[in-house]
């Protein structure tokens, strides 16, 4: 009986830091659909203005996260994600207070602080209290709850800018996100990750612990030659480029080209930004309700790789789908299943490398991997639109479709591997 109320306490404590993290999304996520509408008002002159204000956030994140790594051993993770709250605050109000490109291209970059602090501090408070028997499922959680800040942010925040101005919501937002900070005092734990201070240097370049036995991970080594470390970080990076990169900036322009003048709804024409719009909003619905489930389903005795291979190829057939000549409406189900792989791809790749933290260097791990995920999607739009710009758009999600079917070759050969050694264990 304790056990059991053991586990529903950590798994309130996933929705609690997943909702909290909702809360700091909402100023973010208005942004990037009222800014490119509204940038005036925020004292902008042009819009490749509005182009750095929204990707600079991430790039300032990619040296920041080792630092932010390595500050977790010194902070408590409630002190970590009590920052990224008061920065959020400070950063979402700052949309309304502020004018002009060069204060808010400040708060962008402090709001990239943030959310390291958030996403970190997360992951290493599900790091801290699972294990192999519910990460995906504590994974899947917080993944889908959290995206519920997106989806208000988005889709609350663009209604009430064009009735009352941008700067009343994000005055608005800012005040909603100061009311998780008393959650986190509540409900986040006061302690600090569950490794030394005094091996944080080695552990930026090196894997202390023995996951051998389980993953294959030698003890001591380099992370550059830890092969399953290596293999972790780099399929996070290229589904990263491929989906929230790749997918999610090209998407609009997809539709465009299917659907220039827009299309007819009950006698109404839908331009075909808001048709994207709409699509993409879909996923942030289902989310809360799809990611634990997938999660659920590869903390089950089959494990997590069965699942993460069949869904990278059906994905890549579905990549590949993309240029087609489909009817619209099938076209569109090609789009929307792309959106469901990408539910369980993420949520599945976070257990992964959840998996391999917890057998090696969790600071490590954890760092390297939100830096590969970021760098991915910073990465995404550019070579997104490179390719497309060169070569065409079916040779991009043709291109996208082969990564994939060659991630799960890869993958899949390994899962094979260790199906057989286990297999000949339990002959000895």
């Amino acid at each position: 009986m304790e056990e059991i109320m053991r586990e529903r306490e950590k798994a309130q404590q996933v929705k609690v830091i997943a909702l909290i993290t909702a809360a700091c999304l909402l100023g973010d996520s208005m942004l990037y659909v009222v800014l490119p509408t509204h940038w005036q008002e925020f004292g902008l002159s042009s819009l490749w203005e509005v182009g750095i204000l929204l990707s600079v956030n991430r790039l300032v994140r990619l040296p920041l996260n080792p630092v932010i790594g390595w500050l977790y051993q010194r902070l408590s993770m409630r002190q970590g994600i009590g920052v990224a709250v008061l920065l959020a605050v400070l950063t979402t109000a700052s949309y309304g207070l502020l004018d002009g490109f060069w204060l808010l291209l400040l708060m962008r970059c402090v709001w990239g602080v943030a959310w390291s602090f958030l996403r970190l501090g997360a992951y290493f408070l599900i790091l801290e209290m699972s294990d192999e028997r519910n990460r995906g499922s504590h994974m899947g959680t917080y993944n889908g709850l959290y995206r519920l800040g997106s989806l208000a942010g988005m889709l609350v925040g663009a209604l009430l800018a064009d009735l009352f101005g941008a700067d009343s919501v994000s005055i608005s937002f800012g005040i909603v996100t100061l009311l998780a900070l008393p959650f986190v005092i509540r409900h986040v734990s006061a302690e600090r990750v569950s490794q030394s201070p005094t091996q944080v240097a080695e552990e930026l370049a090196t894997s202390e612990n023995s996951g051998e036995k389980a993953y294959g991970i030698p003890k001591a080594q380099p992370l550059w030659k830890n092969a399953p470390i290596i293999w972790t970080l780099l399929t996070g990076l290229l589904l990263a480029m491929l989906y929230q990169g790749v997918f999610t900036a090209t998407v609009s322009y997809l539709m465009d080209q299917r659907i220039p003048n827009g299309m007819e709804v009950a006698g109404i024409v839908i331009g075909a930004a808001t048709v994207a719009g709409v699509l993409q909003a879909l996923r942030w619905g289902w989310e809360p309700f799809l990611a634990p489930w997938f999660g659920r389903k590869s903390d089950g005795p089959k494990g997590r790789r069965p699942l993460f291979v069949g869904t990278l190829v059906v994905a890549g057939l579905l990549f590949a789908a993309v240029p087609l000549e489909l009817p619209f409406a099938w076209w569109l189900v090609v789009l929307l299943v792309i959106q469901l792989t990408s539910t369980v791809l993420t949520t599945v790749m976070d257990a992964l490398a959840s998996d391999v933290a917890s057998q090696s260097s969790k600071v490590a791990v954890i760092t390297a991997y939100t830096v590969a995920i970021d760098l991915g999607a910073a990465l995404g739009p550019f070579s997104g639109y490179l390719v497309e710009a060169l070569w065409g758009t079916t040779a991009l999600y043709l291109s996208a479709g082969v990564v994939l079917l060659l991630l799960a070759l890869r993958w899949g050969k390994s899962t094979l591997k260790e199906s057989a050694a286990k297999v000949g264990q339990i002959g000895q």
